[in-house]
């Protein structure tokens, strides 16, 4: 694959953010996991925890690459189309059931309409918007229709959290100036710790950052009612209240886009005052992910910033290029992997075997049983998933195959 025209070090940044996102995603066991790859139990900010603004923070960075072009709106709504409804096809999966079929014949049909989705939202062909704007009408019908199938399955998450920030930051290139973002950016924020620390919650009293009972929860519940996290039920962490600070951690991510190849030094400072600022407002607004609180979203661009303007003077100043290859591997394809790395897991835990599940016996067989620290037997499997997504996607590289929404 030729990178000569590519901004090597965004490849190189998504990458690592992939990579990681692959590893905490997908540990060999769910009971051992080491502390940094974990999230934070409520509060609090761990490695785990700057995989998803990063995400967020990465996309802002690839929408205003193209400085002052409009992106078209048919773009906006089909790729944040094609975002949203690959995440619900994710909560979807498992509901999927054709009369009688279990087992390996379940499976088989559960397999073969990932791959036309695969197909549907992974290539180009006309009219294309129709057929989302359909299977958009489709999965609404299904998840409020009374279905009982469909009744609990997951609306929010992670793509379709990614969808949204998409559609704001897309529409908002070309149209608003850097001053401009700047501003709406500080409006999300600050409206958004008002909302959570001024505003009573209806049914509770008065307002609070406690998990389960302030106000990002009560809206997530009032609005989405069963079609929330299984985990909490009651609240997301993905929810619609805690998305308003989201698009402000993309916001920042377009402003890093417009600056830090010419400004690189300065942008990087720039960082550091965010993660001192981030760190400053936790004392009054505390850092957590769970909530997308404005400190964490200060905190986690601020590194995001940082890890940017390193990379780029690095690898594409520097050139400094030798280590980079299997984290561009992985940053050129990284809703496949995203995508799949959802659907494998579900897939192979539909296989028994001795009563338990594919991905449970394997674990078991080839790392529990044959290391004794539970832990990185567990880290063991991860690798191990990772290095198997390392050996698809660069037949894929060299192959030159770029899957895109």
């Amino acid at each position: 694959m030729d990178t000569n025209n590519r901004i090597l070090s965004l490849d190189v940044f998504r990458g690592i953010t992939v990579m990681m996102m692959t590893i905490v995603n997908n540990p060999g066991d769910w009971g051992h996991i080491y502390a940094p790859l974990e999230h934070a139990a409520w509060n609090g900010c761990t490695p785990t925890d700057l995989v998803f603004p990063f995400f967020l923070f990465i996309v802002g960075v690839s929408v205003s690459l193209n400085a002052g072009q409009i992106v078209p709106v048919t773009k906006i709504i089909s790729r944040s189309l094609s975002l949203l409804l690959l995440g619900w096809f994710l909560s979807f999966f498992a509901k999927i059931h054709v009369g009688d079929c279990t087992g390996v014949s379940l499976l088989i049909v559960r397999l073969a309409a990932t791959g036309l989705v695969a197909v549907i939202f992974f290539t180009d062909y006309a009219r294309k918007l129709y057929v989302l704007f359909a299977l958009f009408i489709l999965a609404l019908v299904l998840a409020f229709g009374g279905f009982d199938d469909f009744a609990n399955v997951r609306l929010p998450g992670v793509l379709p959290r990614i969808a949204l920030v998409y559609a704001v930051l897309a529409s908002l290139q070309g149209r608003v100036a850097a001053r401009g973002l700047v501003f709406i950016s500080l409006l999300f924020l600050i409206s958004y710790w008002a909302i959570m620390n001024y505003v009573p919650v209806p049914g509770i009293g008065a307002a609070n950052l406690h998990e389960g009972t302030n106000l990002a929860a009560y809206v997530d519940n009032y609005l989405l009612p069963g079609h929330l996290w299984s985990v909490t039920k009651t609240w997301d962490p993905e929810g619609i209240l805690s998305t308003i600070p989201a698009f402000a951690t993309g916001i920042m991510g377009m402003l890093a886009g417009l600056y830090f190849r010419s400004q690189t030094r300065l942008l990087a400072m720039a960082g550091l005052f965010c993660i001192v600022l981030g760190a400053v407002w936790d004392l009054y607004f505390p850092i957590n992910k769970a909530l997308w609180t404005s400190s964490f979203v200060l905190y986690t661009a601020g590194w995001a910033i940082v890890l940017l303007c390193l990379l780029y003077w690095l690898v594409d100043v520097q050139q400094f290029k030798a280590w980079t290859k299997p984290f561009v591997i992985f940053g050129v394809n990284p809703m496949l992997v995203f995508f799949f790395s959802g659907i494998i897991p579900r897939a192979l835990n539909m296989v028994e075997i001795e009563g338990t599940g594919l991905s449970a016996f394997l674990q078991d067989f080839l790392f529990a049983s044959r290391i004794s620290d539970p832990y990185l037997a567990s880290l063991a499997g991860a690798l191990c998933y990772l290095l198997i997504w390392y050996v698809i996607l660069q037949f894929f590289y060299q192959s030159g195959r770029v899957f895109k929404v």
